[in-house]
């Protein structure tokens, strides 16, 4: 690039960055949209509309939510990459986010292209087995595998997914092979596990009404801590396996977004865990709330993202 072309785009982007200032200063003065990448109905859509009603009141402005399902929860990111940073897009992003581009080709870069402002919940990963099985813990389920590698079969949402990911880990810590049955969600892997089609299941909080009704038997959680409804199940930090899944969501915004706009946004994100309407909507279903300021969530975006391939490398996952 020569010396005038680098002018040029000097000059562009200080302008676009003084143009943002100016929105920041009474931002937000009109409607919000927060694309959800998932459909409509389901229960990262339920609790973001929560969230979404939260921002609302305290900002005095719509929150519209915006649905925009595919690419394994990217399309936030993908319709961020192209929006102005004026605060008025904004996109909720999931883990699954900063594994795609070492799966496939990608139009993003989850670190570059997007500025993380805060998260508000996570979901946590749970083994299980119908409860009629045989497999009252998870040394049981191990154990059987060790005996008879590759005869323990369980179901997931997808390859790639981060149930995949958790029992690929435990595969490999424990030395024992696994037969993994991907699915198209939880729900065809929870279908399967009651018809006794697989012999376990790594879900997420989909699963809870069926460790409610004794449908299900759950032997461990790839959880950080203990809590809500998983209190009495062991982690597989407890199993002595040391390793968790965390699976933060947030909600984040295009790049070059202004320091005023995301420290608006960060604190009211963080209000947001205090609303009463909120915080019933998690219990609903069982779901943690998680707060990560702006500099923590990015933090753990770039370690994430790096993580990711060290991680896919390891696991040698075809």
């Amino acid at each position: 690039m020569n010396t005038s072309n680098q002018l040029k785009t000097a000059i562009a982007t200080t302008a676009l960055l003084v143009t943002a200032s100016v929105y920041a200063s009474d931002y937000p003065s009109r409607s919000i949209t927060l694309i959800v990448p998932f459909s409509a109905g389901g229960v990262t859509d339920v609790i973001a509309r929560a969230v979404g009603k939260s921002l609302s009141a305290q900002l005095k402005q719509p929150v519209v939510i915006d649905n925009k399902p595919g690419v394994a929860g990217a399309m936030g990111v993908v319709e961020l990459k192209n929006a102005k940073p004026d605060g008025y897009k904004l996109a909720v992003t999931p883990i699954s986010i900063f594994r795609q581009p070492y799966i496939q080709k990608t139009n993003y870069h989850p670190i570059d292209d997007v500025t993380y402002i805060a998260t508000y919940m996570t979901y946590d990963f749970i083994i299980a087995v119908n409860a009629s099985s045989q497999y009252k813990n998870l040394s049981d389920l191990i154990n059987k595998a060790k005996e008879q590698p590759g005869s323990i079969s369980y179901g997931t949402p997808g390859k790639y997914a981060a149930h995949h990911i958790a029992m690929a880990m435990l595969s490999k810590k424990s030395d024992v092979e696994f037969n993994h049955i991907p699915f198209k969600g939880d729900t065809e892997a929870i279908n399967a596990l009651m018809a006794g089609h697989i012999d376990s299941i790594v879900a997420s909080n989909t699963i809870v009404p069926y460790l409610n009704s004794g449908k299900f038997r759950a032997l461990a959680t790839a959880a950080n801590e203990k809590a809500g409804d998983f209190k009495s199940i062991p982690t597989l930090h407890d199993e002595g396996y040391g390793f968790d899944m965390p699976s933060p969501v947030g909600i984040s915004g295009p790049k070059n977004l202004p320091d005023d706009i995301v420290q608006k946004l960060d604190i009211a994100i963080k209000n947001v865990q205090q609303d009463s309407e909120f915080k019933k909507v998690l219990a609903n279903y069982s779901v943690r709330g998680h707060y990560f300021g702006s500099k923590e969530y990015r933090e753990f975006a770039v370690t994430s993202f790096r993580n990711e391939e060290r991680l896919l490398k390891e696991l040698k996952l075809d």
